[in-house]
């Protein structure tokens, strides 16, 4: 198979950023495409459970993980395919990380992904949810995937328009299984300047106008602090960032039923003007979670610092953290008529 398989499986709890879930029956490591791909075709023959994992950090692993295969993705690498005096292309490894990449390319003055800045995670996890932040998302940039479909023993190329992205969104969560190897994105030549700025927060927090381009180092060096602002940067020091980042998406709601709320509630344009994102962080603590909750006795809390994470307080279950996501959604559903969907991949339960 060209992969290297761990003969001790290690609990997956060291292997991401929620620091829970069991031990996996085996964990094969694939360090390029056709190991990876490799490997799924004889776990799909065989009819073996398997969950992909790169840099772990948008999957809640349960306890009992008897009977699944893990595929750790570890292949990494960027490389330009083609340029010209405005755009470059460039192919990323499925396993390289993100926040590495958004890094490589404000380095080398190419906007696009600037204020997706401290996403963690892999390259390859970003279609399947269309990440974004700070007004952008990878739809935007991304041109084309490699991607090897279940039941096909052959990769092929697909255009973006095959994954249906849709906000944090796409056909991969909707019964579209496969593999991606690689991601292709298109980025800009802008002399070192941003993309027009959609994020009210960027652009408010550096006094400048909705819509602006801004220098891309600052763009990047002002959501990094944001976000760290908030618990949202993986960091030792920083117990609040033990965990998924946000746990669940902010809705999506007509115009009319936002209406309903109250006016403090933070909601932003989207691109239906019939639409609105409202937020979740607001729902969550005006349904009676304050930042810190923590059911008593468990080890599962709502971040000190932002109400949309959940964290691990050290030696936290996964059926604890699931017990507060649940109750958090029991209540936002009462008290706001909204259900707030999970953003992290919820496996073995």
């Amino acid at each position: 198979m060209g992969s290297a398989l761990s003969n001790a499986p290690v609990s997956l709890s060291t292997l991401t950023t929620m620091q829970v879930g069991g031990v996996p029956s085996r964990i094969i490591s694939c360090g390029n495409t056709q190991q990876l791909y490799d490997a799924a075709i004889e776990l799909w023959s065989s009819d073996e459970q398997f969950h992909v994992l790169a840099g772990g950090s948008n999957t809640v692993f349960a306890e009992d993980l008897e009977g699944l295969t893990i595929l750790h993705v570890t292949n990494r690498g960027v490389e330009i395919v083609s340029e010209d005096a405005q755009f470059v292309t460039v192919q990323v490894q499925a396993g390289h990380s993100w926040d590495e990449f958004v890094a490589w390319a404000v380095t080398n003055d190419y906007a696009g992904i600037e204020a997706m800045s401290g996403i963690p995670g892999s390259v390859g996890a970003t279609p399947v949810q269309n990440v974004g932040g700070y007004g952008q998302e990878v739809s935007d940039v991304i041109t084309q995937v490699e991607f090897l479909e279940k039941g096909s023993d052959e990769s092929v190329i697909r255009p973006a328009s095959y994954f249906e992205f849709s906000y944090r969104d796409s056909a991969l969560k909707h019964g579209l299984e496969g593999l991606v190897g690689w991601v292709e994105f298109r980025l800009q030549k802008l002399a070192g300047m941003s993309v027009p700025m959609k994020s009210g927060q960027i652009t408010e927090h550096l006094g400048a106008e909705y819509g602006s381009a801004l220098p891309l180092e600052q763009v990047r060096k002002t959501v990094l602090e944001l976000r760290a602002s908030k618990g949202m940067v993986i960091s030792e020091t920083d117990p609040d960032s033990v965990g998924c980042g946000s746990f669940f998406t902010n809705p999506v709601i007509s115009v009319e039923k936002s209406l309903e709320f109250p006016e403090e509630m933070q909601r932003w344009r989207m691109p239906n003007e019939d639409q609105v994102k409202i937020s979740a962080g607001w729902l969550i603590e005006n349904a009676g979670f304050p930042k810190g909750y923590s059911i008593p006795g468990s080890k599962a809390a709502i971040s000190n610092k932002h109400a949309l994470a959940i964290t691990n307080r050290g030696g936290a279950s996964s059926a604890e953290i699931l017990e507060l996501a649940r109750l958090i959604q029991e209540r936002v559903a009462a008290r706001w008529g909204i259900n707030l969907i999970p953003e992290p991949n919820l496996v073995g339960f």
